[in-house]
């Protein structure tokens, strides 16, 4: 049974610091990509970051890029996702997806957990 728990999420002024936390209970955690995606209030759900499965390369979307930082811990089975400066539009439900075909970075049919709730306040 796979389970993808996230933390981390939380409300916080603009400019601020969150860091998520994706714990994974999925076979092969070391052998799949990672990613973070995220769904605001009336909007679709839409890709944020993605990590291989050894770490690099990493890709993000570009409202993110060097705000965001993807990591990954094989050896606890947990991704992260650090966001620094952060502003009212990244205010979301962000959720953790594990692919569901190792040693690909295809998230089509992915592996989902149920999401954190992060909010930016002006």
């Amino acid at each position: 049974q796979v389970q993808l728990a996230e933390s981390g999420g939380g409300s916080v002024q603009a400019g601020g610091s969150l860091r998520l936390s994706c714990a994974a209970s999925v076979l092969s955690f070391n052998s799949r990509a990672m990613g973070w995606f995220r769904q605001a209030p009336g909007k679709e759900r839409e890709w944020v970051a993605h990590i291989s499965w050894n770490g690099a390369p990493t890709y993000y979307t570009d409202s993110v890029k060097g705000r965001f930082t993807i990591s990954r811990d094989n050896a606890k089975n947990t991704a992260y996702l650090q966001m620094n400066s952060l502003k009212p539009e990244d205010t979301a439900v962000y959720y953790c997806a594990a692919a569901s075909k190792i040693w690909t970075m295809q998230f089509e049919n992915a592996y989902w957990g149920q999401g954190t709730q992060v909010t930016v306040t002006s």
